[in-house]
């Protein structure tokens, strides 16, 4: 069976920068399970995906626009410090706006704060080492709630 649109995949991926940083990974966990063709993952990720089998390995590369985009600079912002409250600020830290978009601190002035709203992976190549570990068919039950409910199919909420 081949990975293609409406099937369950289950994959084990380590995420990498192109200095090797590593990003993110499933090692140690349970693989990431997902349905595929319906926007689970990032596009790149799908579209590398299509066709393999269970048990191929094989290395991804996604560019920014098939991932998590490309950093756009009108999502950068400065803000007074007023609008955070009297808490301690430090670089990196992420807030959550009254809109519901998540912003991370990149740097502190004495009266305004700049914020990015961009995902933290934009504008970044992202390199996955991925293995297949299961493919199956998703369940009419998946496909109706557009995610993966358990290893068999079944429902865990």
């Amino acid at each position: 069976m081949q990975i293609s649109k409406h099937k369950v995949a289950a994959i084990h991926y380590t995420l990498t920068n192109n200095e090797g940083k590593v990003l993110d990974s499933s090692a140690g966990r349970e693989p990431l399970y997902y349905i595929q063709g319906i926007g689970n993952l990032i596009p790149g990720m799908e579209e590398g995906l299509e066709g393999k089998k269970q048990g191929d390995k094989f290395n991804l590369k996604v560019s920014p626009e098939k991932g998590y985009g490309v950093k756009d600079d009108k999502m950068v912002q400065r803000v007074p410090r007023s609008a955070f409250g009297a808490g301690e600020i430090k670089k990196g830290m992420q807030f959550q706006t009254n809109q519901g978009q998540v912003v991370t601190v990149t740097e502190i002035g004495l009266n305004e704060i700049t914020v990015d709203a961009n995902h933290p992976l934009a504008g970044v190549e992202l390199n996955f080492a991925v293995e297949v570990m299961i493919i199956r068919e998703a369940t009419a039950d998946e496909l109706t709630h557009g995610h993966v409910h358990g290893p068999g199919g079944h429902h865990h909420h």
